[in-house]
């Protein structure tokens, strides 16, 4: 089966042809980074993490590009989301894009996201945006104001393809400014000319200013990728205007399509609202792995086709807390296995579970070819899982070839491609977890056998722990443990 994927521009499943074949060039709008993530942006960039992963997986060259805008990102009030957070911390602009850039990364990595092959921030494109307004101004698609460059909707007949808007039916593609000089209301800002006390601007042919948001995107992809790329990421909703605003300027700029195909992102949602700082139902990505491994995190997510909506709760983390760790027993039980694996063992033994092995790889890969399905994915590991356990818990001789072959099907597709098995460095942490959990289940029998005065119970579990080289220690806080 060949990949297919909903593209969003024309709204139909399509099979997927590369402009250029082996190699796929995706752009993904990223963060604002003026505040620490949110279990909102995980949605985002844990699915399209997914998404390059598999392509990599599947032998194409991917060049992967993720923004980070740092100036032009506008509240309704008018005002710059990071100026406005410098004022409140009475720190610089650039601190806080520092801090919560920094930030942003760390939550990335700790989630096992790859990161992108280039990050550009808006503030060192200006010189790009600035000579893409030139050409629009040049080729009468934008027109200068008194407060700033905007962008004239009605000389692009196409503007509303993606988001199949028409134009009479649009509500403003950006905030009215003081003053404004719009032609229209749908019309948007390129360039905004900057009042003296406002700390983010540069020269531009039109006075000192700033770009607007819409702007960056279509410069950045445009330096890094030339006028036509492959796929272009987002969440569903920056699809107008932001979207919108990126076609309108970029084709009219270039006179060449901008992106062929277009994957956007359902929102993470909290009782049915999409989680925002704004409507304060948010959890940031760090005190969520304060709660959850990072896998769990990654399975909650993957319950639900990147494109859908999905609802946060702690009963819906608890679930996916259960549904992963009910994955891994095959795999720890597999590792296991191959650790323990008996002297004389005949290597072959077990061979005929291969055709299984081989079964689930194309099952996934159906999955996935079907725009990146992963919850059907998911779901043949879990059935994978339930014919390895009968597998490994039988009476059948289980040799090398077969336990490894069922290891790299797990590395492949489970470590690899979804990212929801640990390296074996997070999976030792996991063994020392439930070794943790288990001691301490022990203590608590034995607190409980000294309270209802069975002495000889309670001497009984602490000698075999002391034999197993753990030593208990009784406190007036509680009992802890050392292990020797």
């Amino acid at each position: 089966m060949t990949l297919r994927v909903f593209n969003v521009l024309g709204r139909e499943k399509v099979e997927f042809v590369p402009l250029t074949p082996g190699k796929v060039n995706i752009y993904v709008c990223g963060p604002t980074v003026y505040d620490h993530a949110h279990l909102g942006h995980a949605k985002s960039y844990v699915s399209f993490d997914m998404i390059v992963r598999y392509l990599r997986f599947s032998g194409y060259d991917v060049l992967y590009v993720q923004n980070l805008t740092d100036v032009g990102h506008l509240l309704d009030s008018g005002e710059d989301r990071i100026l406005r957070k410098a004022r409140q911390a009475s720190a610089l602009p650039m601190q806080i894009v520092e801090t919560y850039a920094r930030s942003y990364f760390e939550d990335m990595d700790a989630l096992g996201v790859v990161r992108p092959d280039i990050s550009p921030r808006a503030s060192a494109h200006i010189p790009e945006q600035i000579a893409m307004i030139e050409t629009l101004l040049e080729n009468d698609y934008a027109y200068v104001a008194d407060d700033a460059v905007y962008f004239d909707v009605t000389r692009w007949p196409e503007y509303g393809k993606l988001s199949n808007r028409r134009l009479e039916e649009q509500e403003s593609g950006t905030r009215r400014l003081k003053g404004s000089g719009k032609r229209t209301n749908e019309d948007f800002a390129l360039w905004i000319k900057a009042s003296d006390e406002h700390i983010l601007q540069w020269d531009s042919p039109w006075g000192r200013g700033y770009p607007g948001w819409h702007i960056e995107c279509s410069a950045m992809a445009g330096k890094y990728f030339g006028p036509t790329f492959d796929i272009h990421g987002g969440g569903i909703d920056n699809i107008f205007p932001h979207n919108e605003c990126e076609i309108a300027q970029s084709e009219a700029a270039n006179g060449a399509p901008f992106a062929r195909y277009w994957l956007l992102v359902g929102s993470l949602t909290v009782g049915g609202q999409k989680m925002s700082k704004s409507l304060g139902n948010f959890l940031t990505i760090k005190d969520a792995l304060r709660e959850y491994r990072p896998e769990v995190i990654r399975y909650f997510i993957f319950q639900s086709h990147y494109s859908n909506p999905i609802d946060f709760s702690d009963d819906a983390l608890k679930a996916a807390n259960s549904g992963w760790r009910g994955l891994m027993s095959a795999v720890w039980l597999t590792q296991d296995k191959l650790r323990h694996l008996a002297d004389g063992t005949d290597a072959d033994a077990g061979n005929s579970f291969l055709p299984v092995i081989e079964q689930t790889r194309a099952r996934f890969s159906e999955a996935m070819d079907d725009d990146f399905n992963a919850p059907s994915a998911i779901a043949v590991l879990q059935s994978f899982g339930t014919e390895v356990n009968k597998l490994l818990n039988g009476d059948q001789a289980v040799g090398q070839n077969t336990l490894a072959a069922i290891q790299a099907l797990y590395d492949d597709l489970g470590k690899t491609v979804l990212g929801i098995v640990p390296t074996a460095e997070a999976a030792a942490s996991v063994d020392a977890e439930r070794l943790d959990g288990l001691i301490r289940l022990l203590i608590d029998l034995r607190k409980q056998a000294r309270v209802e005065k069975q002495f000889a119970t309670a001497d009984a579990i602490r000698n075999q722990l002391k034999a197993l080289g753990v030593s208990l220690e009784d406190r007036p806080e509680g009992t802890v443990y050392r292990i020797e």
